[in-house]
């Protein structure tokens, strides 16, 4: 029993030693990329050194580096919070803080960045420029001061309201496509419905007997008019000259 126990001991000391003398040569490997602005291999080999010695906040700073450069500064924002954890000195805080405002610059937001830079100068007070990305970041900020809640309400309320507005009116629009106008004045022509009635009180055979008369009384009145007409007509010469 005592024998294995102390085996046990001994296999367990040299498993520990074992992860101590391990080597990251994927840090060293990432760092050569880098520098011939490898980023997409740099990357790959910061990620398996962060992965094997999740401890070190030099993996995730040159990790959020390399993303950074390949200009997603979302992700990068993400490895350079873990480096500000994992830091165990004042200056691998100050350039993780550092960092981590010039991705929240990039987002607009002012605020953030703010207190980044503020931290950065804390863990370094001379370094210039972190105290002017500081002053950068105060000024935007004044111009561009955070909504607060009441106003992002606001405008909820407001940008709702104008998609309203623009259904009621595609709405109508299809009212008024789908149904005629009413009272533009036009009406419909109708048929009389009412038949005439002829007059009454004249029977058939007098009613012939006036137009009989009326007949004659237009014939002698042709008549005369034609009478004058050969009247008033010139004669012909007998020659042509």
């Amino acid at each position: 029993m005592k024998k294995a126990l102390l085996y046990g001991f001994l296999m367990l000391s040299f498993l520990v030693n074992a992860q101590k003398k391990e080597k990251d040569d994927n840090l060293p490997k990432g760092n050569e990329a880098f520098a011939e602005k490898k980023f997409n291999e740099a990357e790959a080999n910061y990620r398996v050194s962060e992965a094997k010695f999740d401890k070190k906040a030099k993996s995730s700073y040159n990790l959020g580096n390399a993303i950074y450069k390949q200009k997603q500064a979302a992700e990068a924002k993400y490895h350079y919070a873990k480096a500000v954890s994992k830091a165990k000195t004042r200056p691998e805080r100050h350039q993780a803080y550092h960092n981590l405002g010039n991705c929240l610059m990039l987002e607009k937001d002012y605020q953030g960045a703010v207190e980044a830079y503020k931290n950065a100068l804390r863990n370094n007070p001379n370094d210039e420029k972190t105290r002017y990305n500081y002053a950068l970041a105060k000024k935007m900020l004044k111009d561009n001061p955070p909504k607060d809640k009441g106003d992002k309400n606001k405008d909820k309320e407001d940008k709702k309201k104008n998609q309203d507005k623009d259904q009621n009116k595609d709405k109508d629009k299809d009212k008024e496509k789908q149904d005629p106008k009413k009272g533009d004045g036009k009406q419909e022509n109708k048929p009389n419905e009412t038949p005439q009635k002829q007059p009454t009180g004249i029977n058939k055979q007098t009613l012939e007997s006036m137009l009989d008369a009326v007949n004659n009384e237009e014939k002698k009145v042709q008549d005369k008019v034609n009478l004058q007409k050969v009247k008033g007509k010139p004669k012909p010469t007998e020659k042509d000259w």
